[in-house]
């Protein structure tokens, strides 16, 4: 009984992965069809990679977007560990409030977000007189890393749940001073949860499509709004071939991070 649960289980399993990656098989293979129609048998060719390198639109709308993951990365990333670290370590009035808050942005469509933070951007641009400010690469940034903010700070604090105070106090006793503490022992046990809370934070950036299609303004797009923008007009094969360089260039960051760090937070390099 335990061996046929096993095979049932396995086989499922092996459902799922086909059903998440054989999509993105099939359009990394059309990226390399020289039919412009997906016709068959498949005929291997770099047309469509030459094309993208001549679409300025397209490429401007991935640099936009790429940019503003990596500042969003920066910005979240660091915010959020302060603020977990602060959650995680101190005691103070409406604590409790304040990590009930970092729930609606997850939990909110973001249909709704985008919409309230144009009207939110579009009331401040009016009260200080700025129209241009209502919309631009800085609102987008903004309302990327408030919404990347939650996921960090929940990965940071759940490091921070089982994290060993003991090494801090010993360091403190043997008499290292606070920066050498954290510099020595804080650093290296929160990085992995840093780093994961970090690629978090670019993947909701880069993917986000309502914030950006809200609050980008005529003639700057980001990548997922000029996608959709492109599908709207006429599906182009250009489009899966910049899906493939993504996917390509994802799965190689995930692997560089899964060499180095375990999903428990030791390096592999430790065992």
């Amino acid at each position: 009984m335990k061996r046929v649960v096993d095979s049932g289980v396995r086989f499922y399993l092996i459902l799922v992965l086909i059903f998440l990656y054989l999509p993105i098989l099939v359009m990394a293979l059309f990226a390399f069809n020289k039919s412009p129609l997906y016709a068959l048998p498949l005929e291997f060719d770099f047309i469509w990679f030459r094309a993208l390198a001549e679409n300025d639109k397209l490429l401007r709308a991935g640099l936009n977007s790429v940019l503003i993951a990596l500042a969003n990365t920066v910005i979240a990333t660091s915010l959020g560990t302060m603020a977990a670290v602060a959650f995680g370590r101190y005691t103070f009035r409406g604590k409790t409030l304040l990590q009930a808050l970092l729930f609606p942005p997850i939990a909110i469509p973001w249909l709704v977000i985008g919409t309230a933070m144009l009207f939110f951007f579009f009331w401040v641009a009016k009260m200080m007189g700025v129209p241009f400010m209502a919309r631009g690469l800085h609102t987008i940034l903004l309302g990327h890393v408030a919404l990347s903010l939650p996921y960090v700070i929940f990965v940071v604090g759940a490091r921070l749940n089982d994290y060993p105070k003991a090494l801090e106090e010993a360091a403190a006793t043997l008499g290292a001073t606070p920066w050498l503490v954290f510099c020595r022992i804080s650093v290296p046990i929160l990085a992995p949860s840093v780093v994961a809370a970090a690629l978090f934070a670019f993947a909701v950036s880069f993917d986000q499509f309502v914030i950006s299609y809200f609050l980008a303004p005529p003639g700057v797009t980001t990548l997922p709004v000029e996608i959709y923008t492109s599908i709207r007009k006429g599906f182009t094969p250009e489009i899966n071939a910049i899906s493939t360089i993504i996917i390509v260039i994802s799965m190689g960051l995930m692997l560089i991070v899964a060499r180095f760090y375990r999903f428990g937070g030791e390096r592999s390099g430790d065992e």
